[in-house]
């Protein structure tokens, strides 16, 4: 690979590496030691240990310990049940504070639009991506660094479940439920808009959990 540009070059070695994990050119469970890193994007060891440690603390990557080898996380059911135990009351709460909040309003559905005109050819991540601009949208239309901050640490997981699970749900069903949740903020039903989010939730959690177990199902050998 050719050298980074400087952005820094720490920067741009963690948005490269995020990237490639969320499109799945580093697969999962592949060993990434700062020696390795190092030598594969040309940086320095203590940049390559830097940018392992950030993608660490955003769920992209785990390790064991400080001399071993980092890998991307191959997440199951269980993975995504945990996420969405945390996901789902902070994003009910963050519904009910942004209501009345038309500025974050207008972001999330500019949000829903994106989603709706991404080009089919772009990488899954890209979806991903678009989906999960709606709810951050909602997240930070509150004004809570703290909170929002709170919410930044999660999405390194929940991007990468998504990716993982092939973010079941499809695009018009996610985009439709997205706008059914917005509806009901613009009339002022917060009510109603928290039942829509929890349900569009679920839904996606559901899916994801039957998606990722399937997937861990052990394969039958071809009957001779």
């Amino acid at each position: 690979m050719g050298r980074l540009e400087t952005v820094s070059v720490t920067t741009s070695l963690i948005a490269t590496m995020r990237a490639e994990i969320l499109d799945g050119k580093l697969t999962p469970g592949r060993g990434l030691s700062e020696n390795e890193v190092a030598a594969e994007y040309e940086v320095s060891r203590p940049t390559a240990r830097v940018a392992i440690t950030q993608l660490v603390l955003e769920g992209l990557l785990r390790r064991e310990g400080r001399q071993q080898p980092a890998r991307v996380p191959q997440l199951a059911a269980a993975d995504v049940a945990d996420l969405f135990l945390v996901r789902i009351p902070l994003e009910l709460e963050a519904v009910e504070l942004v209501a009345g909040r038309a500025e974050a309003h207008e972001t999330a559905g500019r949000a829903v639009d994106d989603l709706r005109a991404i080009d089919e050819s772009r990488p899954h991540s890209d979806f991903v991506e678009a989906d999960l601009r709606f709810h951050r949208a909602l997240v930070d239309g509150i004004g809570s660094p703290r909170l929002s901050a709170h919410y930044e640490r999660l999405t390194g997981e929940i991007h990468l479940s998504m990716v993982q699970s092939r973010s079941v749900l499809g695009r018009e069903r996610i985009a439709a439920e997205h706008e059914a949740v917005l509806d009901a903020l613009r009339l002022g039903d917060v009510e109603q808009a928290q039942v829509r989010m929890r349900a569009h939730l679920a839904g996606a959690r559901d899916a994801m959990m039957a998606a990722l177990a399937k997937d861990r199902e052990p394969r039958r050998a071809p009957v001779a």
